[in-house]
């Protein structure tokens, strides 16, 4: 009786919008028409079918083993959404550090600010665009992440570009030590530059797809994704399958930013040696599962959204193979989904959804164990993911209630999951109104 009248406690205090909505009847999807699909999903509850029912963007798109979309809806346990802060502006990351302050990054302008107890400090002083070897005025920041050793050491790591006239710079990677108590930080060391260099020259039509996301591996080293950023240079599209730029790979690097040992490509000529793979097109997610696997989110074009697992050396496709197509609705290349040579994605989603981030559960909850979260900008919803032998075996739409788009989910150092909105259509802006919200999401079981 107690074990119920907990749980019913739990259940009780979640709010409406969070709760899972009840099931609906199933939809016959419309007939085919890539450029006039629903850009914002309806989400489904119907026990063991899709949560999307939409038709594909590419029309002869074909899966290439039965778990590899559309999975199984399954709820297993009620959730609570706890407010931590409901003022973010342009927030990109979060890092829950030892003190039980949250160290926050802001896109733009590029920032860093810690949280506690609700309140923001005041950006931490250290990291203008001189501090970081930058001849922009602007930054822009992403990722951040904390050193393993951070409650010796006080050091963080995190990706950043110089910003002018509407155009993002090259992808680099910093660290730096932070002194909380002086809202500061200190000893910043630029790692690394991506290169080719993009330069303010809009003929170059250096496009966005940063990537930028990091994580640490349990070999201690650096992996840093890193887009395809449109056609910057001369070569647009293939630069992510070519080894004499960063563009379109997953890069491994040491902590002092050098190339990390038993990388696939050092020696081999004409390739850079911080590439661990490569073929990728927006890499917006990275992380480490528990049993050390690397795995990887990534926007397709229209359709073929992809969770990859990233294995040293391999060739993830982009863009010879896709299940999705171009923006116009046209075919990419020769519109093939699979080429020996190249990997698949262990699951992909079609129409987008533009998943943001990663992170696997390592929580105290049962009903969760095995599950993979992303967040979804387009799809406007914390997508959870089981995984069971490699496989996605069942996918849930959470906070579709907040019908706003989610920009990153973590682990906390307190077993908890903690979720970043972003209300903001995507546009770099200072004046954007502070409405991004952290959120830290429990559940019942």
């Amino acid at each position: 009786m107690k074990r119920l009248l907990t749980m019913l406690t739990l259940t009780a205090a979640v709010p409406a919008w969070a709760q899972t909505p009840p099931a609906t009847p199933p939809v016959t999807p419309p007939p085919y028409d890539a450029g006039g699909l629903p850009r914002t999903p309806v989400y489904h509850s119907d026990e063991g079918q899709p949560i999307d029912v939409r038709v594909p963007e590419k029309k002869t798109d074909t899966r290439q083993f039965p778990q590899q979309t559309r999975a199984p809806y399954h709820h297993p346990t009620d959730f609570m959404v706890t407010p931590v802060s409901s003022e973010l502006h342009a927030g990109w990351a979060s890092v829950l550090l030892p003190s039980g302050r949250i160290l926050i990054s802001e896109h733009l302008p590029g920032q860093l600010r810690l949280l506690e107890k609700g309140q923001l400090s005041p950006p931490l002083a250290g990291l203008e665009a001189r501090a970081l070897g930058l001849d922009t005025p602007q930054v822009i920041l992403m990722d951040v992440q904390a050193d393993p050793d951070y409650a010796r050491n006080h050091t963080i790591f995190f990706t950043f570009a110089g910003y002018l006239d509407k155009t993002v710079y090259n992808t680099a990677i910093g660290r730096a030590v932070v002194d909380e108590d002086a809202h500061a930080v200190r000893d910043v060391k630029v790692l690394l530059t991506t290169v080719p260099y993009i330069p303010n020259d809009q003929t170059q039509n250096a496009g966005g797809k940063t990537g930028g996301r990091l994580a640490i591996g349990p070999d201690g080293y650096l992996y840093v994704t890193i887009g395809d950023r449109d056609n910057a240079g001369t070569r647009p599209w293939g630069v992510a399958q070519v080894l004499d730029t960063h563009l379109g790979k997953i890069l491994r690097i040491t902590k002092d930013g050098a190339p990390a040992p038993g990388n696939p490509f050092i020696g081999r000529k004409g390739a850079l040696p911080e590439i661990w793979a490569y073929g990728l097109r927006s890499p917006e997610g990275i992380a480490f599962a528990p049993d050390g696997s690397l795995w990887e989110t990534e926007h397709g074009p229209r359709g073929g959204d992809e969770l990859n697992r990233i294995e040293k050396g391999k060739n993830y496709g982009w863009p010879i193979i896709t299940h999705g197509v171009d923006y116009s609705a046209k075919v990419i290349g020769d519109n093939i989904v699979a080429k020996e040579g190249m990997e698949q994605p262990v699951y992909y989603w079609s129409p987008s959804v533009a998943p943001a981030g990663l992170a696997f559960y390592t929580g105290k909850s049962k009903a969760w164990a095995g599950s993979i979260f992303v967040p979804m900008l387009n799809g406007r919803h914390l997508s959870r993911l089981k995984l069971a032998n490699g496989r996605v075996v069942e996918e849930e739409a959470m906070l579709t209630g907040l019908k706003t788009r989610i920009r990153d989910v973590r682990m906390g150092a307190d077993g908890e999951l903690y979720v970043y909105t972003d209300p903001s259509p995507g546009a770099l802006s200072e004046s954007a109104p502070a409405t991004g919200q952290l959120l830290k999401i429990t559940p019942a079981r």
